[in-house]
């Protein structure tokens, strides 16, 4: 089945120029990326093809005897051949962006009838918001099913954690190629040059602190600090699309409010975390040193690069959060009405033309002699008693 790309007219364009990359790239990802399953189906390919499809680098389970019981529960750990997985669900992840433009946002955009503006904000949340809330209910099935919700010194007890089961290895594969799909994104969805700056910045922001989690096997304490930073993320996407949805803006109001709360309460919790996790848990572990083969990097600059990597990413985000509340405050205040008096003519200018009368007056009485003065002081005063 053909994705129908994004129309800007209804002129063809030329074959492989800009705008026929863009109203057609859905279709020419999607044909790559059939190539691999299509190699699946033959014998010679098949290896090549299975390496970028399916997840590689499984543990098989060891056994001591007859006796020793056996974990049927396949493990895997991290390999180079993770790069082959990444690219292939990259491709994955460009076909699903181009899915779900085409037939629920822009059907959705055209009914509201927005700006340029929110037509883009609006494009934005609806991606982040879907990729949010499957991130979220994926990890948090996973850490329910691993248990560290009850077990909390889990995080740190056993490290490294080299091995993980096939859906939490799965998710950070997903995460990789998610954040990495961000940047050709920018080329198809033709977003303007004053817009790209802030979303490469999101894009790798997630994409080094993914990374990061996964490559120092931090795996345990970075899915649980990925889906508290993704619920609080996902509640201020949904309380952006109710705004622009709702005109008379009774629910956004309530929507960005719970939103404000749960930003707060994710930024403290991500804090108390990473300390009990990089401060308290793995400088008690039995298990330190740094030995690259074996997926160790329990050392005191590793556990404070990853602590401070946390806390100045946290408090990055609060400052924003802050001034952009605070400007909302002013747009929202009455502007001061300033009530125009009436104009006076400033009496120090009189009192100071008068003073300079008097002195000439005096002046002209001090050339006189004294008869001559007393008497013009003498009128001079009859005068003002009448």
């Amino acid at each position: 089945m053909a994705i129908k790309g994004r129309k800007s007219s209804s002129k063809n364009p030329p074959i492989f120029s800009h705008e026929f990359v863009i109203q057609n790239h859905a279709d020419i990802v999607s044909c790559v990326a059939m190539l691999f399953v299509v190699g699946l189906m033959i014998q010679v390919t098949s290896p090549f093809a299975y390496m970028f499809i399916a997840v590689q680098h499984n543990v098989s389970p060891e056994t001591e005897g007859d006796s020793a019981a056996v974990d049927s529960v396949t493990r895997y750990t991290y390999g180079w051949k993770d790069f082959c997985a990444v690219f292939f669900y990259f491709l994955i992840c460009i076909v699903t962006h181009a899915i779900i433009q085409e037939y629920i946002l822009d059907k959705i955009s055209r009914k509201l009838h927005l700006s340029k503006v929110k037509h883009s904000k609006f494009n934005e949340s609806g991606q982040l918001l879907v990729f949010y809330v499957m991130s979220v209910l994926w990890g948090g099935d996973v850490i329910f099913k691993e248990n560290y919700i009850m077990n909390i010194s889990s995080l740190w007890e056993g490290y490294p954690h080299t091995e993980m089961v096939f859906m939490f290895k799965f998710f950070f594969i997903i995460q990789l190629a998610y954040w990495l799909h961000c940047y050709p994104e920018l080329y198809f969805q033709k977003i303007k040059r004053e817009e790209m700056p802030a979303r490469i910045r999101y894009a790798t922001v997630g994409l080094m602190y993914v990374a990061a989690a996964y490559l120092l096997n931090f795996n345990r304490v970075g899915i649980c600090l990925l889906v508290l930073h993704y619920t609080s993320e996902a509640l201020f996407h949904v309380a952006r699309i109710i705004d622009f949805i709702d005109k008379e803006e009774k629910g956004s109001k309530a929507g960005y409010m719970a939103s404000n709360v749960v930003f707060v309460l994710t930024r403290l919790g991500s804090i108390i975390l990473s300390v009990l996790t990089f401060w308290y848990g793995l400088s008690l572990s039995e298990n330190q040193g740094f030995s690259a083969a074996a997926g160790n990097f329990n050392i005191p600059a590793v556990r404070l690069a990853a602590l401070v990597a946390v806390c100045l990413l946290q408090a990055y985000l609060m400052f924003h959060f802050i001034t952009d509340q605070l400007r909302q405050l002013r747009e929202q205040s009455p502007p001061a009405q300033t009530r125009k008096l009436p104009t006076k003519k400033p009496l120090g200018k009189k009192k100071k033309d008068d003073s300079k009368r008097g002195n000439a007056v005096d002046e002209d009485v001090n050339e006189l002699t004294e008869v001559d003065q007393n008497t013009k002081k003498n009128l001079k005063n009859k005068a003002k008693t009448k």
